[in-house]
């Protein structure tokens, strides 16, 4: 009598959930006491904390995080300074057609602010962003390919609903960050608010990328660039950020980053009249800032 083995189960057949959690406090100090050259004596820290949350079952796949940071600088007796501020969620679920494919139908949400005003120093009176001020919000569909999603990412969406939030009125009237500016008549009232909401629909191609380039060195590469239908076709928003992460322990590590922006829907502000907090617009720039740190770092 012959009787069929049953299979191996799959592990995919399961649903399966993984949970990581990351924080991390990277500090930076100077001081100087009767140093003939000079300097500042300063202080900066940057707190960050990350939650991931993974599932897979037979050929679907989600991924869920939540990124945050915030960094300040104190230099003598200079006002304290805002160096870093991040609230970020993302979401995403495929369908693998089959499990030897690399390729997979996906839909992608994403949704990034900030905590606190940011300010254009030495001025802090007037700020130049705050909390949902701006807001982004980038909501859409298409394929993306990867062996390993977690280390290598294409993802490439034909349509793509951005927002921009512009939520503080006085930002809203001076059409920061794209929106539409308020009208004003000859005496500078207001007629017409300025819009707190700028919508699109268009391109959205994103591509993530980890290397082991030595023992503990690790360098991950971000990229995202869009392009909207209708206002502005072949304009591509950039989003590039790149991140070497220096493991010396399980519990300290250095981070060596740089983050480069441009959005041409982002104008300059400049300050026409302080004392009536009266903007102006000014031209579209490049975006960079450089992060290098040394911190500790738990998991959990």
């Amino acid at each position: 009598m012959y009787i069929k083995k049953k299979k191996d189960a799959d592990p995919l057949e399961t649903p399966k959930w993984v949970n990581k959690n990351k924080a991390g406090v990277d500090v930076n100090e100077v001081a100087f006491i009767n140093w003939s050259s000079g300097g500042s004596n300063s202080i900066s820290a940057i707190v960050s904390g990350s939650s991931k949350l993974d599932y897979t079952y037979r050929n679907f796949i989600w991924n869920s995080s939540l990124n945050t940071r915030y960094g300040i600088n104190q230099q003598e007796s200079e006002p304290l300074k805002k160096t870093d501020d991040l609230f970020e969620i993302n979401s995403s679920i495929g369908y693998q057609k089959s499990k030897g494919s690399m390729w997979y139908y996906s839909s992608r949400l994403n949704f990034k602010t900030q905590y606190a005003n940011g300010y254009s120093y030495p001025d802090t009176s007037n700020p130049i962003s705050k909390f949902m001020a701006p807001g982004y919000m980038f909501f859409g569909g298409g394929m993306e390919y990867g062996k390993d999603l977690k280390r290598l990412s294409l993802y490439a969406s034909p349509l793509t609903f951005k927002s921009t939030f512009v939520l503080d009125e006085r930002l809203a009237n001076a059409g920061a960050f794209g929106v539409t500016p308020a009208v004003y008549d000859d005496e500078g009232n207001v007629l017409i608010p300025g819009d707190k909401v700028r919508e699109e629909l268009g391109i959205l191609i994103t591509n993530y990328y980890e290397l082991d380039v030595a023992k503990n060195v690790m360098l991950k590469s971000t990229t995202n660039l869009y392009t909207d239908y209708i206002n502005s076709f072949g304009n591509v928003d950039v989003d590039w950020e790149v991140v070497m992460d220096f493991k010396v322990n399980n519990f300290i590590k250095a981070t060596l980053g740089s983050h480069l922006k441009y959005d041409n829907d982002v104008k300059t502000l400049v300050v026409i009249d302080e004392e009536a907090s009266e903007y102006g617009e000014g031209g579209a720039k490049v975006q960079w800032r450089q992060i290098l740190g040394i911190g500790f770092v738990v998991d959990f």
